[in-house]
């Protein structure tokens, strides 16, 4: 038998019922693989052959042994064909959780995902036992959003582990998970996870018709994902929202959000987004709202100090000193005295340099990275003006930006400030404070029409009226949980109420 795909590169063909024709297809296809097990051996006193078939390193190979290929051996059985194979899934099979297959494509896929492959002669069909042991590491503590109260379990690189913490936080059993397979040659598994009551079915059908038809050839991380489904791929902003935290991808299920979950990967997605979203931290629900608002509002001042602080200070040193207080402005002219470069120039170059050394931080293995970052950041800052190349005023401006971009709880959103601050920059080195204002203006104008999955990405600033939104109580505050009585807007309709009032 000869080995054949389809227009789609999909195996063709389906199993013929021969063992020699069966065994050997499937021996060819998986020719040249050192992982591969194939086991064959004889049951009935050796008057039916049999063969199974799995990855080593990917399976429970004492699963096997115990629960498959010791009980065939054991039993007797002079039945053939279709009742070979019932009397086997009746009388030997001691596990429960196995499947029939019949397509080369489904065996095939179903062994390198880790499953195991009964083949039986005689048999039209196959039979596929769920044996999946991945190497990966255990659920531990989350790297990136890191609180001071609340749980700290994260997300690993296991899909199943993943969609048990969630299941372990919603015990409800309308919330649902579909399965796929996305990616061509890598039939990476995906899970789409939803609350059947609160979702809008309008966009459940809209992220399923998405997701099947994904073409592409090896999908390793939800990163990949993001990117092939995104609406607006020319846009810095981040049109999803990725954590590792599962009791925010929990929250958000809550709120009538999807939550897509990748093999391989330890974030999940939620969409749709808005651009709140990413200033909400984990612990914020679990401090007093009076501390966590607070930090909300600290962090949205932050974002604007990280986007446009160092081409304010641009514009003005350079077209609008008038702007400035006298003594304010000597304090300047004294800082730069000696100075011969630009001041355009000397910011960027202490900019660039800080993108160095956090590049160079984040690259270094453990403790070494961040020492590198602030030893680092400290010689070469004072090396500068030392040496008369930038002033102490720049290196305060490029430090206190980059203490503002840290504080951000989003890193996917965070990064996003460290492209843009440097277009201001730009902006204001040609045109002062009038190409500051334009830069600022069109930044506006293109959040005000960027949208997520149709909801309006800087809701409730913009639409939220129309829509009838008041989220309002968390949003650059949070209010005390007895008033969040509501759902954001797209919750289904019908099902935004929260919290019931008594009597109700």
């Amino acid at each position: 038998m000869e080995i054949s795909y389809g227009r789609d590169q999909k195996l063709a063909g389906s199993l013929s019922g021969n063992f020699e024709k069966d065994y050997g297809f499937i021996e060819k296809v998986l020719d040249k693989s050192g992982d591969i097990v194939k086991n064959r051996f004889c049951i009935d006193n050796g008057n039916c052959q049999a063969a199974v078939v799995y990855v080593d390193g990917m399976t429970n190979s004492d699963m096997i042994e115990d629960f498959v290929i010791r009980p065939l051996l054991r039993k007797q059985c002079e039945e053939r064909g279709k009742e070979l194979l019932s009397h086997v899934e009746k009388n030997v099979i001691q596990t429960v959780d196995w499947k029939e297959d019949r397509t080369f494509e489904d065996i095939l896929t179903d062994i390198l995902s880790g499953n195991t492959l009964l083949l039986l002669e005689s048999c039209p069909k196959a039979v596929i036992f769920s044996t999946k042991d991945y190497p990966g590491r255990g659920v531990g503590e989350t790297r990136q959003e890191m609180v001071i109260r609340g749980p700290r379990d994260s997300f690993t690189e296991n899909l199943r582990t993943n969609t048990a913490l969630i299941r372990r936080r919603i015990r409800d059993p309308r919330l649902k998970m579909e399965h796929t397979m996305v990616g061509e040659r890598s039939r990476t598994d995906l899970a789409i996870v939803y609350m059947e009551d609160l979702v809008r079915p309008e966009l459940l059908s809209g992220v399923k018709k998405q997701i099947d038809e994904l073409s592409f050839d090896g999908i390793f991380d939800g990163g990949m994902v993001e990117q092939l489904l995104e609406e607006n791929p020319w846009t810095p902003f981040p049109q999803f929202q990725n954590t590792e935290r599962p009791d925010k991808a929990a929250s958000g299920l809550l709120e009538g959000r999807i939550v897509l979950v990748v093999d391989n990967s330890p974030c999940v997605l939620l969409l749709p987004v808005t651009y709140q979203m990413f200033f909400q931290a984990g612990d914020d629900y679990y401090t007093r709202f009076g501390v966590a608002s607070f930090a909300r509002l600290l962090r949205f001042a932050a974002s604007l100090f990280a986007i446009g602080f160092p081409g304010l200070y641009v514009a003005i040193a350079s077209f609008h000193t008038e702007m400035l207080p006298a003594s304010f402005l000597m304090s300047i002219a004294l800082a730069r005295t000696g100075i011969a470069i630009p001041v355009a120039f000397e910011v960027l170059l202490m900019e660039f340099q800080f993108e160095l050394l956090r590049e160079a931080g984040i690259h270094l293995p453990g403790q070494l990275g961040g020492t590198i970052g602030i030893v680092g950041g400290l010689i070469v800052g004072q090396a500068a003006v030392d040496a008369g190349i930038v002033s102490t005023i720049v290196v305060i401006v490029v430090s206190f930006t980059a203490i503002a971009s840290f504080i951000v709880p989003s890193e996917s959103f965070g990064s996003v400030f460290r492209l843009l601050k440097f277009l201001f920059i730009l902006a204001a080195a040609f045109w002062g404070i009038y190409g500051y204002l334009l830069v600022f203006t069109g930044l506006l104008f293109h959040l005000s029409q960027l949208e997520s999955y149709g909801v309006p990405y800087m809701l409730p600033s913009v639409c939220g009226g129309n829509l009838d939104y008041n989220a309002n109580k968390d949003f650059y505050v949070r209010y005390p949980f007895f008033s969040m009585k509501k759902r954001p807007v797209f919750t289904r309709e019908g099902r935004r109420i929260r919290k019931k009032e008594k009597g109700q």
